[in-house]
């Protein structure tokens, strides 16, 4: 909780940093850019999710071999689609904005944070694996000083760079790419002192037949497939929630920009426990163990609503001062004091999709998460578009009602799931996802 509680503050520093600018352009541009960055980067989300599921398995199993070299291969994995996304960044940038309702002002300063944030895309991509795989081992400790490096780094890199030296909304983008690097140092660091040994030494002791071996590498892309099209899926769907925002002005595209910090933070909150579950969860079911496989989830449920109705109370009590305290525009304000009520529901709304993602990943179930989160997506947009004359607040009832239509989507699955979890899978086990269309 404390790792993830720290992950949404460097969105939260980045909102302030140019907040309280009073520069409101500025700041719909970086909520603009991060909603693209977003996008790109977390189409490859798979690297952490996947890595927590297969990595947890592996360890509930006993092959520590596979562990070590599911490492690798995800590393070898991130590191390359990073370079190719840094390869390729302009183009995306521009396609992106070009598909986009904001202003020519509001482009201009996305595109400046974006052209610093690609700078770090190989770091970053290599960091999601290395936070999957100390995930799937229950390392969160590790995970914690991994997560609180990075997030030290970037306040830090921001400030300098946009209070300091005069970047604007390139400086935020800039300051988060330092930091993923900086956090891939630590990572490696990190990883070295969990497997006894730096990451070129466990390259040397990992036989090259495992590390190429056709049915891991076949067990690994199905289930990344599917968790990359379900993620595809949900990152479209908070695209056109942005989108909405960028429709209706600079104004609303910053209020909207400043509630989902609110929204951020409670997701990163909720998903510790969805973490837990996916680690408990995934080696009960490598083992076979049912017992402790409803246990975990019994468990990681009962403190996730707790924490979510909490939340749902503090955003409430606290969310006008935070919102001041987030951007000193008076319009900007006024929009998202406004629509505050949506954005407190979200923590009690969203909490068995969370959950549940957390159970479905855990379990490596790529078919039912790809399925549910395009059902969810489709839905969504339907409704919003039923929705567009109500403005604003049609735009977030529609995203309000999306958690649940994503936890109705796997609830569907759940029974099946239940059914299988007292039966060891084969090794290789091939997941759902192997045999989905």
């Amino acid at each position: 909780m404390l790792g993830q509680a720290s992950v949404p503050l460097v969105g939260i520093v980045d909102t302030a940093v140019i907040g309280r600018t009073g520069d409101a352009t500025a700041l719909a541009g970086v909520a603009l850019g991060a909603t693209i960055i977003t996008l790109v980067f977390w189409t490859f989300g798979f690297l952490r999710m996947g890595m927590t599921g297969l990595t947890a398995q592996a360890q509930g199993s006993g092959d520590r071999t596979e562990v070590e070299a599911l490492l690798l291969r995800a590393l070898a994995i991130g590191f390359g689609l990073g370079l190719i996304l840094l390869a390729i960044s302009w183009p995306v940038r521009e396609a992106a904005l070009a598909v986009m309702s904001g202003s020519a002002a509001v482009d201009a300063e996305a595109g400046g944070y974006m052209q610093g944030r690609f700078l770090g895309a190989p770091a970053a991509l290599c960091v999601y694996a290395i936070t999957g795989w100390l995930l799937g081992l229950g390392r969160t400790r590790e995970a914690l000083i991994l997560q609180i490096g990075m997030n030290v780094a970037n306040i830090a890199l921001d400030i300098w760079f946009v209070w300091g030296m005069g970047f604007g909304a390139f400086g935020v983008g800039l300051g988060t790419a330092c930091a993923e690097a900086i956090a891939l140092l630590l990572g490696l660091l990190i990883v070295g002192r969990v497997a006894g040994a730096n990451v070129l030494s466990i390259v040397a002791r990992t036989p090259r037949a495992i590390l190429t071996d056709r049915a891991r590498l076949a067990k690994l892309f199905a289930v990344n497939r599917d968790i990359m099209i379900r993620t595809v899926a949900l990152l479209i769907l908070f695209t056109w929630f942005a989108n909405a925002g960028a429709r209706l002005g600079a104004a609303t595209l910053a209020a909207n920009h400043v509630l989902l910090q609110f929204v951020s933070f409670a997701a990163f909150i909720l998903d510790a426990f969805a973490f837990t579950a996916e680690e408990r969860v995934g080696s009960a079911f490598g083992k076979g163990d049912r017992v402790r496989f409803m246990r975990a989830i019994r468990l990681t449920g009962e403190f996730s609503l707790a924490s979510g109705a909490l939340l749902a109370l503090a955003f409430l009590v606290l969310g006008g001062p935070l919102i001041d305290f987030l951007t000193t525009d008076p319009q900007v304000r006024e929009v998202a004091r406004a629509y505050l009520p949506f954005a407190a529901l979200v923590p009690l709304l969203g909490m068995p999709s969370w959950l549940l993602d957390g159970v479905f990943i855990g379990t490596t179930r790529g078919r039912a998460l790809r399925n549910a989160g395009v059902m969810a997506t489709a839905l969504y947009i339907a409704l919003d578009l039923a929705l567009r004359p109500y403005d604003n607040t049609g735009a977030w009832i529609a995203i309000t009602a999306s958690y649940l239509l994503r936890a109705g989507g796997l609830a569907m699955y759940l029974p099946k799931l239940l059914n299988d979890a007292g039966n060891p899978p084969r090794e290789p086990r091939q997941s759902e996802a192997d045999a989905a269309p």
